[in-house]
């Protein structure tokens, strides 16, 4: 049948129409208020909390597994930067949220911190994500720039003593695993021959048949660097190649070690990457026009949006700082559980369109 998937790409976007359509439905079915937008975003913000503190401190005990954060940093972007949209908003209705903002602001410290102890990535993600989260919030409420030179200064300044830090912990409680320096190093010893890889076997619809892991059974096309969840594809039993416990470490070549753009590349073509960048400049200007399309409404009296209006803040901010960093920096930010988080962020920034024209 043809809505059986025959590849991984075929796959990926199966689930993301499903993705789509279901959030879009949701979203219109279920009464968007911002008490229930505020509540809801509270609580994931406090168990991401809590899930990335128990992730850092697997990291002293032996023979723990630890990282499994790595996937959820969007979301917990996703969590806090709706709160930091909300509170504006409930300051404009009368409700004083001084005590709030101070619970908000420990709970970014706190997920910031515990982020930075096991993945050195999602610092740079929850960084950035913050200052577009604090960009776009500006701009919606007309406030002042948010970005002056002091104010950048210091975001370097606590990037870099971050970084500092660990690599001072990492010699202190002799614990390698938490050196960004070591990253670094493994990057500048095998980044050139992953790219060597890409380049050379790259073509516009895939890579030279052979020239994966797979050897003489590769196809050319969707070897699996790039896909979903393993146990999603395993739970529909499709029969596509995977990279699976002892071979996980074999797809770092491309997995690990690059870009997201190279890993598209190399697993889809450049015909897909392309499709994949307009793809996500799409979703960025539509969340920006349906952003200004709220922010009319509320201005005019209208705060019937108000709730959706902070669902979409933190959306866009998430999903525009994982496309960042997931295609520029690491493509493990986008791939495996990572892409099923993107594809989610994405899905709820377009369904904003349908809550738009519905309400007009």
């Amino acid at each position: 049948m043809v809505l059986i998937a025959e590849n991984h790409l075929q796959f990926i976007i199966e689930v993301g129409l499903v993705l789509q359509v279901g959030i879009m439905l949701l979203l219109n079915i279920v009464p968007i208020s911002l008490s229930l937008v505020l509540f809801i975003a509270l609580i994931l913000s406090v168990g991401f909390a809590l899930l990335f503190g128990m992730d850092a401190s697997l990291l002293f005990l032996p023979f723990a597994h630890y990282e499994f954060t790595h996937p959820y940093g969007p979301l917990a972007l996703f969590a806090v930067v709706t709160l930091l949209g909300a509170l504006p908003m409930m300051k404009e209705v009368g409700i004083r949220v001084a005590n709030l903002r101070i619970f908000v602001f420990l709970l970014i410290g706190l997920i910031g911190i515990f982020g930075l102890m096991v993945h050195r990535d999602f610092f740079i993600l929850w960084v950035l994500g913050l200052l577009i989260g604090f960009f776009i919030i500006s701009k919606s409420f007309r406030q002042k720039s948010f970005f002056t030179a002091k104010r950048i200064v210091t975001v370097v300044a606590v990037t870099l003593a971050g970084f500092g830090f660990l690599e001072l912990l990492s010699e202190v409680l002799h614990m390698v695993v938490l050196s960004p320096l070591l990253r670094l190093s493994r990057l500048e010893e095998n980044a050139l021959p992953s790219i060597t890889m890409v380049l050379k076997n790259a073509t516009l619809f895939g890579h030279v048949q052979g020239s994966s892991y797979w050897g003489a059974t590769d196809t050319g096309f969707a070897s699996g660097y790039i896909s979903l969840p393993v146990s999603l594809i395993t739970l529909f039993s499709l029969p596509f190649p995977i990279f699976y416990g002892v071979l996980v470490s074999k797809k770092d070549v491309i997995d690990y070690f690059l870009p997201g753009v190279f890993g598209f590349t190399f697993d889809f073509g450049y015909v897909t990457l392309i499709l994949l960048l307009m793809w996500c400049a799409a979703v960025i200007f539509i969340g920006f026009k349906m952003l200004a399309t709220y922010r009319e409404k509320r201005e005019n009296g209208n705060r019937n949006y108000l709730g959706r209006e902070a669902l979409l803040i933190g959306a866009l901010t998430a999903f525009t700082s994982q496309a960042v960093i997931g295609l520029f920096f690491s493509n493990r930010s986008i791939n495996g559980i990572a892409l099923l988080t993107f594809m989610f962020l994405g899905a709820m920034v377009v369904s904003h369109i349908l809550m738009v024209k519905r309400g007009t």
